[in-house]
């Protein structure tokens, strides 16, 4: 595994930890279909949110959340639509939030969370 992908599934790990202790349940990691990838999927009572990482080890080519497009916002809530019809939580309220983690050498860990982007 490459530098970035363990930077990036580092990243998802401490966005999940975020989402716990703010009372949600994580429901799905890196969640596939042939339309695309969800991050990470929690919930809460009855919404479930369908979260896009971004991890950066420093900001030099940007913030994280700049990575984001419309598109791929667009993106992320219709996976977030197919994944709630193949699953327990039909009726679930879908959401599609960001979460930028920045992991710099001799630093704690920086999170950002997006609600409804």
């Amino acid at each position: 595994m490459g530098h970035n992908a363990e930077l990036g599934r580092l990243g998802e790990s401490i966005a999940a930890e975020h989402f716990e202790k703010i009372g949600y349940s994580v429901l799905a990691r890196n969640w596939r279909c042939r339309h695309g990838e969800i991050d990470l999927i929690v919930g809460r009572g009855d919404h479930i949110v369908a979260v896009e990482v971004k991890t950066r080890s420093n900001e030099r080519f940007g913030h994280p959340f700049e990575a984001i497009t419309a598109a791929k916002r667009v993106r992320m809530y219709r996976l977030a639509q197919l994944w709630r019809a193949s699953s327990d939580r039909p009726e679930a309220r879908v959401r599609v939030d960001a979460v930028a983690v920045v992991l710099q050498r001799g630093r704690p860990a920086r999170v950002e969370h997006l609600a409804a982007v």
